[in-house]
Order: C-alpha cells, then structure tokens, then sequence
C-alpha cells in the first residue's frame, strides 16, 4: 500500500502535529514571564450557552428577571444561593457552592464580542464599531477563540501565547477538544489529545507492512531536502510525544478518585469530566514534562437551544442536564487540583459563542444573542466576586440591541481573558500579540478585570 498525502494528513493530525509543514522556520521562544507553575483552562460552551439562566439574581431584579424570561424562568425557591452575593446559579450547578463557600468561583457579567466600546446609540448609528456577523455560530465561536472582531481568525488566543512562550518536547498547549482556533499558533504546534483512549499513529499497526515500513522510512529521511528533513522530525517528535501522553494517560493516578458524583459515588462519565480528569492528569505529571505554564482547551456541546431548553417544570430539561454534567466536571477538577496542592495555581474559565435571549420563546427555548455570563474558578482569584454589571431586566431597554433581549456586553473578551494572559505570565510587551485589540481595551479607562486577589 502505498503512503498518501491524505495518509500523511491524517497521521498528522491524529499524532497532535497538524501545523508541521506549516512551521518550516521557528522564532525564537521568549520565556514565560512570573514564576512557579502556572495552568489557565478554557472551557468552550459550544452552540450558545443561556448564561442567563446559569447565573440568576436573587435580589429586587428578580421579578424583572422572571417577567422578562418568561417561558424559561426558573423559580427563585429552586436556586443555589451564592452566600454574600445577590446572584445564584441554576438547580442543577449545586456542585459548585462548595467552591463558591471557598472562595474559589467568580462570576463575569455580561461579557462578549466587541470591537470598540459601544452604546446602544453608537450601536444604531455605527455599524463600522460593531463585530461582523453577529448572531452567528462560526463567528462568534471565531471572534471567542481569535480576538479579531471585524478580520478574519486564522490563530487564536491560546496559540499566541504559546508562540511567545517555551515549547518542550511535549507542547505545554494541549488541547482535549480537537483542533480548535484557540490552540492554533502562528509558530507553536499544540498536543491534540482524545477524551478517551489513547494517541495511535494512523494507519499503523503493529508487525510489519508496507505502509509501516515507508512511513518509519520517510521517519527516518536524513540527506532527502530539507522539507522531507523537516518532517521526518515532525513526525519522529509526533511518536515520542504519542508515548510520553499515552504513558500519563494509562498510568494509575489517584486524580481519577476525585472525578466522581458526590451523592452516589458513582464515577463521572460525561464527555466534559473525561476531558477535565485528563487535564488534571496532564498537569499533576507537569514537572515530569518540564512545564512550567501549561494552558488547556476543553469543549461542552449541545447548548443551542431553540427549543426544549427547558420542561414544564423549568429546573429540569436539556439545559439543566448540559450545566449539571458541567458543575459536577468543574467540581471534581477543583477537588483534584486541591488534592494536588495546585488550586492557586490552575485557573478555569468558561467561554461560548454568544448568549441567548433574554425572553423564552413558545417552544421553551432561547434564541442566538450577544453578552452573556461566565464563570472562572480558582484559588487564586479575589474570593467570591462578581464581576461586571448585570443589564436591565428591561425588554427593549438602555442594554437590549433588539426588542427580546439581546444585550450589548459590558466587559469584552479581552478584558476578561486579558486578565487571565496576565496572571498566566503574558508580559506587557506580548499582550498585543496574544490579544490582538489589546490597545483599545487597555486605554480610556479599561482595562484588565481585577480577577485575582
């Protein structure tokens, strides 16, 4: 058989090396800036998550809350009350009080896409100060993961950092979710691993073949140019990273202990729990893999919600299920990290396409919107704080772009994940790389949220 470029491709992409050709000539890397161990972990919401309806408040605007939402309002009684806030979350994100009680959970209101600071006026009037295509998935999911509002996204957030910071042998930018934007690096190339099983080299098996044997052929493809030198490399670095992570991902790690459901014991399955246990996997073998900062991109699907979002009784249906498997997962990775002695070190944080609207629809579902709320935990943020302002509960109001509550966000992305660059290590003088709109969300009064203590 013989050994196609589609062969190459998918052996590539499978071994977690998809940019090799791509990286013929490296800069050179700068250092991580600050010093100890430091892991941020982006959690991407994928379809929309109702943030609405994951972060309630419990004080006088709840009445404008439950007015407004209609369809979909939970009722106050079935709430998880944040202690010292007028805010809770949803019933079924109970998981996380605990984290809350220890300080470890901070809340962003209202944050989203912008690309220059706007008013619901300069939104009418401007459509040149307003991002490309909002409302739509691919987007929005780009303008999330890239940082370029009104450009095109060809790399993203987490890959710039990471062509501005070491790059070991086993990349310290791993992804559990696929080749997604936000690990896409100008020069960095990022560990791809599955949630579950192991890293294989596509289209090999064990004993010997043909195709076995031309690709440890062009493995191995010294004195053939300099292209076919170059990917010989890539491909043998491929191999060895493929063994080192099988190794940490087959190991015995009391970690896996702490990825269970607290009422029945039972351990955790969901597609986000499984990422997660292999991200605090990955960090508690960090010293082993010569890390010193990591950063990890994690997925959640299934939250566009046209319909069903919620049952009759609106504590339970498909939302409740989504950020129920969520809670749990983030509870389990903090009671990892804690058991790791590495809380103040990992800093998690949750982003999605976009929010939904404020009012339900007749299906009991929720349509594409704008700002929306996020949650980020560790024990290195200030203690329970709430970040940002929570909009008017008004349809059509000072905050509603639309009539059915489409709110114009308050914090933009880079205020909020800026914030997370910096505390991870990002020097001034390589923020307006990582976040390429930097200069206008670190002047006029704006700037970086004060998430940490």
């Amino acid at each position: 058989m013989e050994f196609t470029r589609r062969d190459f491709s998918k052996f590539i992409a499978g071994a977690g090396a998809a940019a090799a050709l791509g990286h013929l000539a490296r800069t050179s890397a700068i250092a991580a800036g600050g010093s100890g161990f430091k892991a941020m972990v982006g959690v991407f919401l994928f379809g929309g998550n109702d943030g609405w309806n994951m972060v309630v408040p419990t004080d006088t605007r709840y009445a404008g809350y439950a007015a407004s939402r209609g369809t979909v309002a939970l009722a106050q009684a079935r709430l998880t009350p944040l202690a010292g806030s007028p805010f809770a979350l949803h019933p079924a994100m109970a998981p996380l009080n605990p984290v809350w009680a220890e300080g470890a959970l901070g809340l962003v209101l209202n944050a989203g896409t912008l690309f220059a600071p706007l008013t619901k006026a300069l939104y009418q009037s401007r459509t040149d100060l307003r991002p490309v295509n909002l409302l739509s998935h691919s987007d929005e999911q780009a303008h999330w993961q890239g940082l370029r509002a009104r450009t095109d996204n060809y790399d993203g957030f987490m890959g710039r950092l990471a062509d501005r910071s070491n790059q070991p042998a086993t990349p310290a930018l791993i992804s559990l979710g696929g080749s997604n934007l936000a690990v896409i690096g100008q020069t960095a190339t990022p560990l791809i691993l599955p949630s579950t099983g192991t890293l294989t080299r596509t289209g090999y098996t064990a004993g010997a073949s043909a195709k076995n044997g031309a690709i440890d052929a062009f493995a191995d493809a010294a004195g053939l140019g300099t292209v076919a030198d170059v990917t010989s490399k890539q491909i043998t670095a491929a191999y060895a990273q493929a063994i080192t992570a099988n190794t940490i991902l087959t190991a015995t790690s009391s970690v896996d202990s702490h990825f269970v459901n607290p009422t029945t014991g039972a351990a955790l399955t969901s597609d986000v729990s499984r990422q997660l246990l292999r991200v605090a996997r990955m960090i508690e073998a960090q010293g082993s893999l010569g890390h010193d900062r990591q950063s990890f991109f994690v997925t959640q699907g299934g939250y566009d919600n046209h319909s069903a979002q919620v049952n009759v009784d609106t504590a339970v249906g498909t939302h409740a299920t989504l950020l129920g498997d969520l809670a749990m997962a983030l509870a389990a990775f903090y009671k990892a990290l804690k058991a790791m002695g590495m809380a103040d070190s990992v800093t998690t944080f949750t982003m999605s396409d976009f929010g939904r609207t404020y009012r339900g629809n007749a299906q009991l579902g929720t349509d594409h919107a704008w700002g929306s709320n996020h949650l980020v935990m560790g024990a290195a943020l200030k203690p329970a704080t709430v970040h940002g302002l929570y909009p008017s509960t008004t349809l059509g109001g000072a905050d509603d772009v639309s009539t059915e509550g489409r709110f114009l966000p308050a914090i933009a992305q880079e205020e909020y994940l800026g914030a997370i660059g910096r505390w991870h290590g990002v020097p001034d003088s390589d923020l307006g790389y990582v976040f390429p709109n930097w200069s206008t969300w670190s002047t006029g009064g704006r700037g970086p949220l004060g998430l940490f203590a």
